[in-house]
C-alpha cells in the first residue's frame, strides 16, 4: 500500500508565509511501504476500510489546526481536539463522540479504537499542528456535548462557580479536583476562558469528560435555587466573612470563585450583589491569597467532607 502525505518541514509558523519554490521541491510524495493486516495496520472506525490519508494542507488538517487554535472555530463547528492516547481513551470510555483521529503513518498503531476515522499523516505533521512541542498520537477531534443549562443547574445540589477565569491551566486544575470532589456541575461566567481550549484538556487530565461545564450568569445559578457561596482571601466586615471550616456548605450550594487578579468584586458585599454569604480560607503566612485553583481544591474537598457527613 502507498502513502502519501506531504511533509511540513517547509512550513514556519502558521501566520507567517511558506517559501513557495521550496515547497514546490519537496511536495513530492513519500512512500511508506510494508503496513499490512499482519503488521501493524491501525483499527478503522466502523465500516472504514483503509485508513484516510491527508497531507499538511488538506482541509481535513487546515481544520485541525483551526479547532486547535481559535475558540470560535471549535464552538461554531461543535467540536474540539484531545490529544493524546491516556485522553483520547478517557474521552472514549466516558461516550464522548469522537468524529476522526490524526496518526503519524509511521505509528499507525497508535489509533484508538471508538476514536473515529483513522487519518494517517506524515510523521512530521503532528509535530506541526499539535499544542505541545511534541504530541503523543493519536489527535482526536470530539464533538462538543449539547448541554442543558437550566436541567444541569436544576438538578444540582453542589456546584461550584468560576468568575471570569482566565487562565486555562487554572480552568484544567479546578475541573480536575472539583471532580475529585464530587460536585455536580462547573459553571463558567460570561468573560471566563473556553473549557474545550486544549491547555484546559490536558490540565483537566480526563475530568472535562465526566463533570458538567456550562456557560451562566449567577443569576441564572440563583434562579435555580443554588445557595452563592462567595469567596474572600480576607475577613471584612461588610461581607461578614466565616471561615471555610465553620461555615455550612452542606445543602444545595454554589462556591463562586473570583478571576486570578481581581477575585470577585470589591463592591459586592453582604447587602450588595448577588453573593449571599462569604467564607475565607484563613492564612498564618505572609502571603496575601492562594491560587484560585488551590482555594477552589481546599474548598471543593471541605464541601464534599461535610457533605458525606
Amino acid at each position: 500500500m502507498l502513502v502519501f502525505a506531504v511533509s511540513s518541514s517547509t512550513w514556519v509558523d502558521l501566520d507567517r508565509k511558506h517559501d513557495t519554490k521550496q515547497l514546490k521541491k519537496d511536495n513530492r510524495a513519500f512512500v511508506t511501504s510494508g503496513w499490512n493486516d499482519a503488521g501493524g495496520r491501525p483499527p478503522c472506525a466502523a465500516g472504514q476500510t483503509e485508513p484516510v490519508t491527508a497531507s499538511f494542507t488538506s482541509p481535513r488538517v487546515h481544520a485541525l489546526r483551526r479547532l486547535l487554535g481559535r475558540r470560535r472555530d471549535r464552538h461554531d463547528a461543535g467540536r474540539f481536539v484531545v490529544e493524546g492516547p491516556v485522553l483520547v481513551a478517557e474521552a472514549v470510555r466516558a461516550g464522548w463522540s469522537c468524529v476522526e483521529q490524526f496518526v503519524p503513518a509511521d505509528c499507525a498503531d497508535a489509533a484508538i479504537t471508538g476514536a473515529g476515522e483513522v487519518v494517517e499523516v506524515a510523521p512530521d505533521v503532528l509535530g506541526r499542528l499539535g499544542s505541545t512541542q511534541a504530541p503523543q498520537p493519536p489527535v482526536a477531534v470530539v464533538e462538543i456535548p449539547a448541554v442543558e443549562t437550566v436541567a444541569v443547574l436544576g438538578d444540582a445540589g453542589f456546584v461550584v462557580v468560576v468568575d471570569r477565569l482566565a487562565d486555562p491551566g487554572n480552568l484544567g486544575t479546578i475541573l480536575r479536583s472539583v471532580e475529585a470532589a464530587g460536585a455536580d456541575a462547573v459553571v463558567l461566567t460570561p468573560g471566563s476562558v473556553d473549557p474545550y481550549n486544549p491547555k484546559v484538556v490536558r490540565a483537566s487530565a480526563g475530568a472535562l469528560f465526566h463533570v458538567p461545564v456550562v456557560d451562566a450568569d449567577l443569576d441564572t445559578v440563583a434562579a435555580a435555587g443554588l445557595d452563592l457561596v462567595g469567596t474572600s482571601s480576607h475577613d471584612r466586615q461588610d461581607r461578614s466573612v466565616t471561615s471555610y471550616t465553620e461555615a455550612d456548605l452542606c445543602g444545595r450550594i454554589a462556591l463562586v470563585m473570583g478571576n486570578e487578579a481581581a477575585g470577585l468584586p470589591d463592591e459586592w458585599t453582604a447587602n450588595v450583589g448577588p453573593i449571599g454569604r462569604w467564607v475565607t480560607i484563613p492564612h498564618r503566612g505572609r502571603t496575601e491569597s492562594l491560587n484560585v485553583a488551590m482555594a477552589t481544591t481546599v474548598l471543593a474537598f471541605e464541601a464534599a467532607r461535610q457533605r458525606a457527613g
